[in-house]
């Protein structure tokens, strides 16, 4: 699922038996729906599927990985939807320079930073993953972070700060015990600014703060965006 342009694209997903590659397109001002019918013939449509993830820019939808019950799909390409040509393209990636390309997988995460894809766990249909990869949608460069998920797991789910933090919550973590977590873990995606790095150390060793009215909360010297952001 993505919000484009205030439009929100859906494609795939599975009713629990039947997996699919319909796309359709909600208009959020009309709250109108529309099946969209891309140009490519049949047997140049993606793979149904489900649990993928979804990127965009300003032409394009990306959809990464995903799979059925019993398959996942790769990643050294990416099936991309035209919005302007109304077709779907396969579109080859780069891999890392010295371990290729990430492993296939379905139920991951997936957030993005304005050019930058980054996918985190899932499953591949033989282990839980826990590493985390970036996709530059310029180049379609992978980059292998050096960083590993506390707790591999797939089905959590995840979601970044303007600022560029990435949380992600829960999923599975053991397949044979159906094992599920509610940890929360967090990770910084991006070089934080001073002023994150001073209001993280603030709700640290002040975390009542959030309890304080707002005008004491001024004289303390914090801004409106910061009290905002107590709320």
């Amino acid at each position: 699922m993505a919000i484009i342009n205030g439009f929100l694209y859906v494609f795939g997903g599975t009713t629990g038996y039947i997996y699919s590659t319909d796309l359709h397109r909600l208009d959020l001002s009309s709250r109108e729906w529309v099946q969209l019918k891309p140009n490519n013939p049949p047997c140049d449509l993606p793979e149904e599927r489900y649990r993928h993830e979804i990127a965009h820019d300003n032409q394009r939808i990306y959809v990464l990985g995903g799979g059925t019950s019993w398959t996942a799909y790769a990643l050294d390409k990416i099936h991309a939807y035209n919005f302007e040509t109304n077709t779907w393209e396969d579109i080859p990636t780069k891999p890392h320079e010295n371990l290729g390309f990430p492993a296939a997988r379905r139920c991951h995460s997936c957030v993005q930073i304005k050019h930058e894809v980054f996918i985190c766990g899932g499953y591949n249909g033989e282990v839980i993953l826990g590493d985390l990869w970036k996709l530059n949608l310029q180049t379609f460069q992978w980059t292998k972070l050096p960083a590993v998920m506390p707790e591999p797991a797939y089905f959590h789910c995840a979601a970044v700060t303007p600022a560029g933090c990435m949380y992600i919550h829960g999923g599975v973590v053991n397949i044979q015990q159906n094992k599920r977590t509610g940890s929360l873990f967090k990770i910084w995606l991006v070089v934080p600014s001073l002023l994150e790095l001073c209001w993280e150390n603030l709700l640290k060793y002040f975390p009542h703060l959030a309890h304080l009215p707002t005008n004491q909360l001024l004289q303390l010297g914090l801004s409106q965006g910061l009290i905002e952001r107590l709320k």
